[in-house]
């Protein structure tokens, strides 16, 4: 009368109701057939006969009685309307079937109604050959809805499930007039499960019902082992638990990015700011129009001064240490859409953005990116690209930066910066191609340092400028950009150098500087009466010090002047209040600078690189010798012959500064050859070439004494680089990852290996935590407090956090929150305490010779001991669970190496188990 479809391991998965392929014949001999064993058994009460039906030998086989009526004849009830459960009992007694005591219509008179099909949602894990796990239901949401029917009782939030009872969670019976509808039913049942804590075949029940051949009533006894796509399974997202695992872990443990700084006053997060659209042409639009020769010939035949805003790039950048998250980034973005499509551009990308966001903040930059190009559509997008350093520091290969530079054009980026950290135009070249070839603008970049109106710094003089100017127009820029990356370009030098390259070349100008010692908006005002086209600034909250001017007082300075940026007061005022708010949560990462410093000519400390030194400092223990490191860095710098420095050059100039001081080091010890110095490894790369040649060449006397004898390169370090390949890039990160990768994934691995793999690590345990405020990311919610989070258009996740408890012997806390008003818990692991109880090691995936555990258990017996030789075949190890037992086998002829357990210890999946020492045969 029912159907047992599909089994495994002895075990019924999924029942149908009434047996589609058996016709009442057949049904009828089945029946005679129970009746007469009943009878020879003298068995007078309810209960259940089982068979095997042979459909190509048209045969029937016993195989067991059960004095009791399942529980799966649920399915049975669903189709013929009798309360099976309740008949067993009163037959039991003495009631008869077809009576009105029974419950029970005579045989002849049941009727089957529709269909149904049962499904057992059990913790057997498909795709480790069902092994059954065990742990507590963190979270458990059944189905509902018209024709489902749960069975069961045994799944709760907060239920254990134990190694040692069946590992059924619930029995769901879904009922239609067809079988086709009774499948769609449960189709939808199955996916509305949510059950968190412990693994579950429900991905493989909907694999089994959406199958052709299970809808078509196709298969034998063999249909699992003859359909392997029914363990192809999407990943699972979880997203919800992943996110909450991330809170609690920051709840217990903190984020370390902000341990042992003081919490910002609480606030809550930055509401967009509401602005009124405009009917300017956005840039971008202009760009697609004109294309990028045609532009560059409109930006030096336009009137206004152009403005680029940095605030999404450099600006935190320079003030908070790179630290602003793409969660308060992207939400005022919509606002520059509609209101500020004056500006020139916005710089939203590279630099020492790429880097931190994976490595401190756990995001996506190429997700970033693509956020901003969708909220900004109209607007050029800018980054910042370090030539052959392409946003790391060092050199890659040059098909690396192709690769990195196609990508970043495909992803949204309108205008590449190109700079090298040494003004070596050589080193430029790749970069400079990669990026014509995208279709993007080029504007290739003079790196200021030194004082051109000084007499006695001849080294960068106003012809070392213009020289280098025209050899980047002979490149192919399509704009010539001042980089003035420490604010060293005073409003005279500003007024000189614009003057001198707009006579001596073609291409637009496009200025940029930083206001570390307080000029810097005067200087941007005598290059705008130069004639410089675009300059760069920064929204108001966050502008001067080491970020760019204001670009609220550059606009206001230029209003009802023949210079006028044209850019709207009301919006730019209500974006400030914006950057204002959000500027808040990142109080930890300020600077105890409180105002500009004129010190900033003698030290020459780039602008992007002074929060960040600090912040080295301070993890070094230097912080109250900081004035020790500003000095040692202008000591650094003429030691090293007085070098461009901007990332990467500047890092080893910084680097060397805190060796010193931290060495209590002396610049004579330092230059004196006879005076032995481990230099760091960045400052030995700097002087064999890694990075390229400076203007004259390194000191080379100290040169001798960083290489000890090693020859420098003295070529352009790409150019001796063997090309990566990238198809086996790609073969080793899919490997790593065990799944397919983008192209944006492996140029981010291929510039960041180890960064890059740590970040994807996060991601598969936490979930895309950019997602959440800010204030909970870096320090969790308060007790009580309720926040939102958007995983989707649409979909909102609503949490409440509630409590933290006491930690348990193992050294876990228990995190207790509210989800989308459902409870949740969350079991996290205390360092502190972690810290104090020794913890079993893993087994690594692909390391020859670790054995882990194939499923979480009991050891019940080693069969080998150490030094123990073994062959291939030989048993190992058992380990018991849910009434199963495994056996670990070699896999290889080996020797035991080492013995990590012993019967009666528990173990959980894939700590280590046993090491073998494989022979050269295995």
């Amino acid at each position: 009368e029912r159907d047992c479809s599909v089994q495994r391991r002895h075990q019924k998965v999924i029942e149908t109701a009434p047996a589609a392929w058996l016709d009442e014949d057949r049904r009828a001999e089945i029946c005679a057939t129970a009746v007469r064993l009943a009878r020879a058994a003298d068995y007078l009460n309810a209960g259940t006969v089982e068979f095997l039906c042979d459909l190509d030998q048209d045969a029937h086989y016993f195989i067991e009685v059960n004095p009791r009526i399942q529980v799966e004849h649920t399915v049975t009830e669903e189709v013929t309307g009798v309360d099976l459960v309740k008949a067993q009992i009163r037959l039991a007694q003495g009631a008869r079937i077809g009576t009105p005591e029974s419950g029970v219509p005579a045989q002849d008179r049941i009727r089957h109604d529709g269909f149904a099909i049962q499904c057992r949602v059990t913790t057997e894990d498909p795709e480790t050959k069902f092994t059954p796990d065990y742990g507590r239901v963190t979270a458990y949401r059944g189905a509902t809805g018209f024709g489902i029917r749960l069975d069961g009782g045994t799944a709760f939030s907060g239920a254990l499930i134990t190694p040692y009872f069946d590992s059924l969670l619930e029995k769901v019976t879904a009922w239609a007039p067809s079988r086709d509808e009774a499948i769609a039913r449960m189709d939808r049942a199955l996916r509305e499960f949510r059950i968190r804590g412990v693994k579950t075949n429900l991905l493989f029940l909907e694999a089994v019902i959406n199958n052709p051949r299970f809808r078509a009533d196709d298969f034998t006894t063999r249909f699992i082992d003859e359909t392997p796509a029914l363990f192809h399974f999407p990943p699972r997202r979880d997203r919800a638990t992943r996110l909450l695992g991330f809170i609690g872990e920051v709840l217990v443990n903190g984020n370390p990015e902000v341990a042992g700084r003081p919490k910002p006053e609480w606030s809550p997060p930055a509401e967009p700011p509401q602005v009124a659209p405009d009917n300017v042409q956005g840039t971008r639009d202009r760009l697609l129009e004109l294309g990028p020769e045609r532009f560059a010939q409109w930006m030096r035949d336009e009137t206004r001064l152009l403005m680029t805003d940095t605030t999404f790039r450099d600006a935190h950048q320079s003030l908070l240490a790179t630290r602003m998250r793409s969660y308060d980034l992207v939400r005022v973005a919509p606002a520059y859409q509609a209101a500020l499509k004056g500006l020139f551009s916005l710089e939203v990308w590279g630099g020492a953005t790429f880097d931190v966001a994976m490595r401190f903040l756990k995001e996506d930059p190429w997700e970033r990116l693509a956020q901003l190009r969708a909220a900004v559509p109209g607007i050029l997008l800018q980054m910042l690209l370090r030539g052959s350093n392409a946003v790391g520091y060092t050199n890659y290969p040059d098909n690396v930066v192709r690769f990195f530079v196609a990508q970043a054009a495909q992803g949204g980026v309108d205008l590449f910066r190109v700079f090298d950290s040494l003004n070596w135009v050589e080193n430029m070249r790749v970069a400079i191609d990669a990026v014509r070839e995208s279709g993007a603008l080029c504007e290739a970049v003079v790196c200021y340092s030194g004082d051109i109106t000084d007499p006695a710094r001849s080294k960068y003089d106003l012809g070392y400028y213009v020289g280098m100017a025209r050899e980047l127009e002979a490149a192919g820029a399509h704009i010539l950009g001042i980089k003035d990356m420490a604010g060293l370009c005073k409003p005279e030098a500003a007024r000189r150098l614009v003057t001198a390259l707009r006579q001596e070349t073609g291409l637009p100008i496009h200025f940029h500087t930083h206001d570390t010692g307080g000029a810097a908006a005067a200087s941007v005002l005598a290059a705008a009466e130069a004639g410089v086209d675009a300059a760069d600034a920064a929204m108001d909250p966050l502008s001067g010090l080491t970020s760019q001017p204001s670009l609220g007082a550059i606009v206001e300075a230029l209003r009802h002047t023949p210079r006028d940026t044209g850019l709207p007061r009301p919006a730019i005022a209500a974006v400030g209040r914006y950057w204002e708010h959000a500027r808040r949560f990142y109080g930890a990462f300020e600077s105890d600078m409180r105002a500009s410093t004129s010190e900033v000519y003698v030290h020459e400390i780039p602008g992007g690189q002074y929060t960040n030194l600090r912040q080295q400092a301070r993890a070094l223990g230097l912080e109250m010798h900081w004035p020790e490191v500003v000095d040692a860095y202008a000591e650094v710098n003429r030691m090293f012959g007085d070098i461009i420095k901007v990332t990467p050059t500047s890092k080893v100039v910084g680097d060397m500064a805190l060796f010193m001081v931290s060495h209590g080091l002396a610049p004579e010890a330092v230059e004196d050859p006879e005076h032995e110095v481990a230099f760091p490894d960045s400052v030995v790369a700097l002087f064999r070439g890694d990075l390229g040649q400076p203007p004259g060449g390194f000191p080379a006397a100290l040169q001798r004494k960083v290489l000890r004898g090693e020859a420098p390169l003295g070529v352009r370090p790409g150019s001796i680089l063997p090309p990566a390949d990238l198809a086996a890039e790609r073969q080793a990160l899919e490997h790593k990852l065990r799944r397919a990768v983008s192209d944006f994934e492996l140029a981010a691995y291929l510039l960041y290996g180890p960064v890059f793999l740590d970040y994807a690590e996060h991601r598969r345990a936490y979930g895309n935590v950019s997602l959440l405020p800010t204030p909970i990311f870096f320090y969790g919610p308060e007790v009580g407090e309720e926040f939102t989070v958007d995983i989707d258009p649409g979909k909102t996740l609503i949490i409440r956090y509630l409590a933290i408890g006491e930690p348990n012997p193992e050294g876990q806390r228990k995190v207790f929150f509210e989800l989308n008003g459902q409870p949740r818990t969350i079991a996290v692991a205390d360092r502190e305490l972690a810290a104090t109880r020794p913890a079993r090691r893993k087994a690594k995936d692909g390391e020859a010779g670790e054995i882990g555990a194939p499923m979480p258990g009991m050891v019940v017996s080693v069969a080998v001991d150490p030094g123990a030789r073994v062959a291939r075949g030989d048993a190992l190890i058992g380990i018991e669970a849910m009434k199963m037992e495994t056996t670990v086998f070699a896999e290889a002829d080996a020797t035991v190496a080492e013995i990590l357990v012993a019967p009666g210890e528990k173990v959980d999946v894939k700590d280590l188990l046993l090491v073998l020492a494989l022979s050269a045969a295995g």
